[in-house]
């Protein structure tokens, strides 16, 4: 089922223009995305204040949400597998495009998934609201199968909104085949990718409020009650000033992470890659020297935004953002374009060409059966 999953996903890439990358979607920096000295395996750190301390993680990146300010980084650019964490790309995705009281029944290819679950049972009845609680809680990558079959298009057009949306965020390391983060072929982020994901996330009210639920409940298999969910983010429950945000792993990702935490005004967020085990302890090592270097230290790049990409393309101006239901989303949301209309040829929706056009057939025919004959016919019947 899964290897499916992926064919469809990389043949929906190809398929489906209206929520697919193209080819002017690449990275349109010279460099290094965020600056000249996040390229490298490196531990960067910039000069004033204390060093960074030493974490555990193979690729990580403290940064000021607020600022944009990258503080210090390591590997910040290295394509790795980023196992759940993905889910924040997914939810920025799916959030503007479902309505939260929509019901849900659950399916046995929802429960059927593999890895971390929250517990969707065939033939029960749930919110998107509370999908959502369970992507974000409990990781369910059986609330991301339902969430993401019951948008337009299934979980291929998801997982094709997913690059689409990344690269429209800057995040050019980046690259999805299955939304729930799960290790599958060709699917990678990076540090800082996965920073300017929290960004965006913490910038909608709903994703923040997921990202900082502690504790939830979920109904059982029969409906006959319901069972206490917690955050697996433990930051929440340790760190002063903690939102939250995601926590992941699998066997070939590790330990993966992001964590975010306001004191002062400001919001500092981590990420973390490959990390062999320590993750919340690592984190709030990390914050600590972050809120206290904050103000000492000079930036060692920044967090690209949606109008630093489009300008770099060339692009003028931000495209007016389309959700499911028709309506602006905002605009630094990934531009999906409406629903077809029903007459549709080559790539163009007839109903929207103008006017005219649709004239020029019948006056190209009346003009050619009433054309001149020609002078050249006439005279051979006049010497008949």
């Amino acid at each position: 089922m899964r290897a499916l999953l992926t064919a469809l996903a990389a043949t929906a890439l190809v398929v489906m223009p209206a929520a697919t990358a193209s080819a002017a979607d690449g990275n349109p920096f010279t460099g290094p995305v965020g600056g000249a000295r996040l390229g490298t395996t490196a531990v960067v750190e910039s000069e004033g204040g204390q060093a960074p301390p030493v974490v555990k993680a193979g690729a990580w990146l403290i940064a000021d949400i607020g600022t944009g300010e990258v503080l210090a980084a390591k590997a910040p650019h290295a394509q790795l597998r980023p196992a759940s964490t993905l889910k924040t790309l997914t939810s920025l995705v799916l959030l503007p495009r479902l309505d939260k009281t929509d019901q849900i029944v659950g399916k046995y290819e929802d429960a059927a998934i593999e890895g971390s679950k929250v517990g969707v049972h065939p033939g029960l009845t749930y919110s998107v609201e509370l999908l959502f609680q369970g992507l974000f809680l409990a990781s369910g990558n059986d609330a991301v199968h339902a969430l993401s079959n019951h948008d337009q298009g299934g979980l291929p057009a998801t997982i094709a909104r997913m690059n689409a949306t990344a690269a429209h965020l800057g995040a050019f390391d980046t690259h999805v085949t299955d939304p729930t983060g799960l290790d599958a072929d060709g699917q990678l982020s990076s540090a800082y990718d996965l920073a300017l994901f929290a960004r965006a996330g913490l910038a909608r009210p709903d994703f923040r409020r997921y990202a900082s639920t502690k504790v939830i409940t979920y109904p059982l298999a029969d409906n006959a009650g319901r069972y206490q969910v917690a955050n697996q983010n433990n930051l929440l429950f340790s760190y002063p000033g903690a939102i939250g945000v995601k926590t992941g792993y699998t066997t070939l990702a590790r330990n993966t992470f992001i964590g975010a935490a306001t004191r002062d005004g400001h919001t500092l967020v981590v990420t973390m890659l490959n990390s062999p085990h320590g993750v919340t302890a690592d984190a709030a090592t990390l914050l600590d020297w972050g809120f206290a270097n904050r103000d000492k230290v000079t930036s060692i790049g920044r967090l690209v935004t949606a109008t630093d990409v489009a300008r770099a393309r060339g692009v003028p101006a931000k495209p007016r953002v389309v959700n499911r239901a028709g309506t602006s989303s905002g605009q630094d949301d990934v531009p999906i374009k409406p629903p077809r209309s029903p007459m549709h040829l080559g790539g163009t929706d007839v109903l929207g060409l103008p006017f005219w056009l649709f004239l020029l057939p019948p006056a190209g025919l009346v003009l050619f059966l009433f054309r001149p004959k020609p002078v050249v016919a006439k005279a051979r019947r006049a010497r008949r």
